[in-house]
């Protein structure tokens, strides 16, 4: 039985209530973080958030020194929301990004207060100024995303859909979740994102340089 990735139908989500199934040593990409709530009142705070390795499942870690709770055990999630809203506005962003910059994506990474993509792209077509402008304008926009499912058929008959040159989207369940912004973007994504674009706020391109040939780093941070 795997466990239901409930951000993937509302990212909006808080809190929830979920039953332990076991209690590991190990976890994979990082995610959110918060803090479970024990039937008897005990808080315990979660550092990390991580995919398991069966399929769609998940693993929370505990902050270091803290107890654990039972396998088959009902507690409640309170998710830490100021860092998760932070983390879709960025999320977003790059997904525009990716419409300013048009070039193959080669490279990611989100945080809390920043975030980048690299692209396989000439350093020379790359202006901050630009870049910045023109991502704000697609915010300014203020379209509301969609959550799309295509089967992994529709999708391999698609293959322009994915962006991406190093990361796969997520199989194996029988279909793939899309991030559509109408008449902007269409893309593989498992991830967070907000309603609206206009959430994101606005958005500043920090730093630009290059990472290798076929990597140039465009690293931005929320303008608000």
């Amino acid at each position: 039985m795997s466990t239901e990735l409930l951000f993937r139908e509302d990212a909006y989500l808080k809190s929830a209530t979920a039953r332990v199934r076991a209690l590991h040593e190990r976890g994979g990409q990082p995610g959110d973080c918060g803090v479970l709530v024990r039937e008897n009142g005990d808080r315990i705070a979660i550092a990390d958030t991580r995919k398991g390795e069966a399929q769609g499942s998940v693993v929370h870690i505990p902050a270091p020194g803290l107890p654990r709770p039972e396998p088959g055990e009902v507690v409640s999630l309170e998710l830490d929301w100021d860092r998760r809203y932070s983390l879709m506005r960025l999320h977003t962003a790059l997904h525009l990004l990716s419409c300013v910059v048009v070039a193959p994506v080669s490279g990611g990474n989100i945080a809390a207060d920043r975030a980048r993509l690299d692209f396989d792209i000439d350093m020379g077509l790359l202006d901050a100024e630009r870049i910045t402008r023109e991502t704000n304008a697609l915010i300014d926009a203020g379209v509301a995303t969609e959550t799309v499912w295509i089967s992994d058929e529709e999708l391999d008959a698609q293959p322009e859909l994915v962006k991406t040159m190093s990361v796969q989207p997520p199989r194996g369940v029988g279909r793939v979740r899309l991030l559509r912004i109408p008449g902007i973007d269409l893309q593989p994504c498992g991830g967070t994102h907000v309603r609206n674009i206009a959430e994101i706020g606005g958005i500043r391109v920090t730093r630009i340089r290059n990472e290798g040939k076929r990597n140039k780093r465009v690293e931005i941070v929320l303008a608000s």
